[in-house]
């Protein structure tokens, strides 16, 4: 007989730290459930990318690739996952394709076994580069579509982005439901059309911002999601995603019955809530639901920024307003899938619009980079307005992949950090992010 168990990936250490405490837990912090968690039976682990990197050598003074080293050293058993944003890497633009091929191919060396990988636009061209080097490292690919809802998006959209994935050679593909705003009849059936459609694997991934995500799951489980992106208990819920202990006990004795026991989970989630404990002054201020998700659809880690963010300009009052206004610039910019970038240029965008009381009176570079096509291809079209404020004075927007612009930066970023460089990864460290890599690296060896 078939094994039809639903299989579980934690995200405790990289997506659910992020969401629910803005990615500030140490290697230090980790080091007591990596084994733990190794040995419970997840299909992975995700532990690095996305945030992390960033975060580490902003805040925490940490090697991120010590970090993934670290972890690798203690899971041996369970496939290590990072999440990374396509030609963007782990930052928030384009970078070099040989950039591109360098950092996948170390961060394969250095103990990554999936790749989960997206662009926030789903435009594939942006995945290409990053995808072929995965493969060729021999390591697995997951085609990450940005599973969003717009005039613009649909059922057949997703399974076309889905066809495109399968061209550049993804082994599986993933649902990432970034806010938790799809409805689990939308989901299903997407779920059911992709079963229908595709032979890889399907897994489905969503935050429980608006309070239907583990019905969800539910529902994606019996329409043959193959597997679910989970926390356990101390991370679950809220800003994050529905919890390993429940999901377990819910599908138990049924013909998606995982197999495993959440009892064994019990001293992860408790170490796990005193880390959360630890870090409480960033945990996101959501308490119970937002519903409004549905609308403004701002992921749980940047929901949690933007409170932060309008905390510091003592504006905290004012966030229903931005995220009213996060709705009005997502539709001018043709709906863009609020995944990362996305969500923190159309945040950042209409935190301006609220604070200055005037809607682009002051515009980002970012806005107006996105209308002029350097990070791809918008989703559907872009407001008159907006496009008039920027197309102008025959600057023209770019219909190319927008890394076929820039030049090769690797060699470059050798010569440039050679006095405080002193791996490869220093270099790709300083390469992703020249600044805040070189005070890092300075540090790091001084």
């Amino acid at each position: 007989m078939e094994n039809n168990s639903v299989k579980l990936v934690s995200c405790d250490l990289r997506d659910g730290q992020q969401a629910c405490i803005a990615t500030r837990m140490t290697t230090a912090d980790m080091l007591p459930v990596l084994e733990p968690l190794d040995q419970f039976g997840f299909a992975a682990l995700e532990v690095w990318g996305g945030a992390t990197f960033d975060s580490c050598i902003r805040f925490l003074q940490e090697d991120p690739w010590d970090r993934l080293k670290t972890i690798k050293k203690y899971c041996t058993h369970t496939p290590l996952r990072m999440l990374l944003r396509g030609q963007n890497l782990l930052g928030y633009t384009p970078y070099p394709d040989d950039v591109v091929k360098e950092f996948v191919t170390t961060a394969a060396n250095d103990g990554v076994d999936i790749f989960l990988i997206f662009d926030g636009l789903n435009d594939v061209r942006n995945v290409r580069t990053a995808a072929q080097a995965a493969l060729q490292a021999g390591k697995l690919v997951e085609a990450n579509i940005q599973f969003t809802s717009s005039p613009v998006h649909n059922i057949d959209s997703f399974i076309k982005t889905g066809e495109e994935y399968l061209k550049v050679g993804a082994t599986a593909l993933h649902l990432e439901d970034m806010g938790g705003m799809i409805t689990p009849t939308v989901a299903a059936a997407t779920v059911k059309a992709f079963k229908e459609h595709f032979k890889v694997p399907i897994h489905y991934h969503a935050h429980c911002t608006g309070g239907m995500t583990d019905i969800t799951y539910w529902e994606v489980i019996k329409a043959g999601a193959d597997v679910v992106d989970v926390d356990t208990a101390a991370f679950a819920l809220g800003t994050g995603h529905p919890a390993a202990e429940s999901i377990i006990a819910v599908l138990k004795g049924t013909p998606r019955d995982t197999g495993l026991d959440y009892s064994k989970l019990a001293p992860i989630t408790n170490y796990l809530q005193g880390i959360r404990q630890k870090y409480a002054q960033y945990a996101s201020k959501l308490q119970g639901v937002d519903i409004n998700v549905v609308r403004h659809q701002i992921p749980g880690g940047m929901r949690s920024n933007l409170e932060f963010q309008l905390s510091q300009l003592n504006a905290s009052e004012k966030l229903p307003l931005v995220l009213e206004e996060v709705v009005n610039v997502r539709k001018d910019l043709g709906y863009p899938p609020l995944g990362t970038p996305f969500s923190q240029m159309c945040g950042a965008q209409a935190t301006m619009n609220v604070m200055t009381g005037a809607r682009y009176k002051v515009l980002l570079k970012e806005i107006k980079n996105y209308v002029l096509g350097q990070y791809g291809k918008a989703s559907g079209a872009i407001s008159e307005e907006l496009y008039k404020l920027i197309v102008r004075n025959g600057v023209k927007p770019i219909t190319c992949r927008p890394a076929d612009l820039i030049v090769p930066g690797f060699t470059k970023a050798q010569e440039d950090s050679k006095e405080f460089a002193r791996t490869k990864e220093d270099v790709l460290t300083f390469a992703l992010f020249p600044q805040i890599g070189k005070e890092f690296l300075v540090k790091k060896y001084m």
